[in-house]
């Protein structure tokens, strides 16, 4: 198609240069809405590394290491040093790249041809701009939009559950390394046992059966001390994982002892409200549905617009003057009428819309469920530290006395020594296992479902100490 007199080549790209104003990247690549998400959930800041950061990031890491690592410097120094959220907050950028591209056209197409005969020579020029990018790029730019905004919000769960999950390993491995140590001493108090045991049964003040109980409880007792020592271990190692942290050699310290019990629970006011209004993974997904049903639109606006260029055409003669016109390529919806992508599209939106009222049903479910578990070792936890173990101390302090006045015997002393600390040891259980509720109660309420917190198993079965229930 020629057309004599047309817009020149310069003012036609003019024009398509200022429709097309180019999106730029962002100075801080979204961490400013990322960081404060993060902040708003866990009280503590998103960290970007870099190769300009590299330096003072080292220095950080050994500050927090230079003393007991309390559980906040543990989520500290794993959302520095974690190299899993470092790539979460890379691929940020990714989505910032696709946003920026999304407000840019194709680059222009530039032809040349060249036609010599008998009859002399043509020449054709010319320049072909995407009108359709053109048309439908404020479209294409508002569902990027949405899309790096859902970015964001996946980044800032993703560094929330790694908050969560480190939390949850640190009062692991606390409990598992203060239980050990219970251990070493209901050992050492077995050792002693089965000695006094075995010189009392040949000095024939105890029978056979009684140097044969304390001989397999001091068995039993070193086989249950070596579960403990390599349970503490393997929740350390846990621990050094999420810290990011390079090798074994890590001069990795922790606090003897858990925190203390808080003296008050949380309120359970407005527990599934709030888990709807400040869930991530619930935000998430009303992002997604709200961008599949944008692009929904674009799809039906496009159906039959699979390629529309329009650009500018010169073709000269070397026997006549030369032509101007413009020239405009359109695939013609002979075949493909685009019913199928709409159809898919449609589809695609409802899909997501169930998913998003399926997430938030489980969001009030597993909110309730937390919180009701978090009561539980409350005050499982509080009765253990103001009624049992006080209670088996004034039990172990009676006998002390009458083992004094000589009413009771040795067996008996050391019997009620190892039920005193079976109980301290299940003390210390109940307190790890109410600090770890408390953890996935707060992920539950600001992050997403705990099932996808972490794989590994926190809840490890309270084994008995063997002999604790008397003989």
């Amino acid at each position: 198609m020629k057309i004599s007199r047309i817009v020149s080549a310069p003012a036609l790209a003019g024009m398509v240069a200022v429709l097309s104003a180019c999106t730029h990247f962002s100075p801080d690549g979204g961490m400013q809405r990322v960081d404060a998400l993060t902040r708003e959930r866990i009280g503590q800041n998103a960290v970007r590394d870099n190769s300009q950061t590299q330096t003072q990031t080292q220095a950080q890491v050994r500050q927090l290491l230079s003393a007991p690592l309390s559980v906040d410097a543990a989520v500290s120094l794993a959302l520095l040093n974690n190299k899993g959220s470092q790539a979460t907050l890379a691929e940020l950028g990714i989505a910032e790249a696709d946003l920026v591209q999304a407000g840019r056209l194709n680059n222009p197409r530039f032809s040349y041809g060249r036609l010599s005969g008998s009859g002399g020579a043509e020449t054709d020029r010319s320049v072909m701009f995407d009108l359709a990018g053109l048309l439908t790029m404020p479209m294409r730019k508002a569902i990027e939009q949405r899309r790096f905004d859902q970015a964001q919000l996946q980044t800032a769960l993703q560094l929330v559950r790694l908050a969560s999950d480190t939390r949850r390993a640190w009062y692991q491995a606390v409990a598992a390394q203060q239980s050990a140590i219970y251990l070493q001493q209901v050992h050492q108090a077995a050792l002693a046992s089965a000695e006094l045991a075995q010189r009392m049964a040949k000095a024939g003040n105890w029978s056979r059966l009684d140097e044969a109980r304390e001989q397999v409880f001091q068995v039993e007792v070193s086989t249950q001390l070596a579960r403990a020592e390599h349970h503490a271990i393997a929740t350390r190692e846990r621990l050094i994982r999420l810290l990011g942290l390079p090798d074994e050699q890590v001069p990795l310290q922790l606090p003897d002892r858990l925190p203390a019990l808080p003296e008050q629970m949380q309120p359970a006011t407005e527990i599934e409200a709030n888990a709807i209004a400040r869930r991530l993974d619930v935000q998430v997904a009303r992002m997604e549905t709200e961008a599949t049903a944008q692009s929904l639109g674009l799809t039906r606006h496009t159906r039959f617009v699979n390629v529309l260029e329009a650009g500018y055409l010169n073709r000269s003669n070397a026997d006549s003057s030369r032509d101007n016109g413009y020239q405009v390529e359109l695939s013609l919806p002979l075949f493909d009428w685009g019913t199928a992508r709409v159809q898919r599209a449609e589809a695609v939106y409802m899909r997501s819309l169930q998913r998003t009222a399926d997430i938030a049903v489980q969001a009030r479910s597993e909110a309730r469920e937390s919180y009701s578990l978090y009561r539980t070792q409350f005050e499982v936890a509080h009765r253990y530290r103001d009624e049992i173990v006080p209670l088996r101390k004034r039990v172990s302090d009676e006998v002390l006395l009458r083992y004094n006045g000589m009413l009771a015997s040795v067996f008996e002393l050391l019997t009620d020594a190892r039920l005193q600390i079976s109980s301290v040891n299940a003390a210390i259980e109940a307190q790890r296992d109410f600090w770890i509720a408390d953890a996935e109660l707060q992920f539950v309420m600001h992050g997403g479902s705990p099932a996808a917190a972490s794989s590994f198993n926190f809840s490890m079965a309270a084994q008995p100490v063997p002999g604790s229930s008397g003989h």
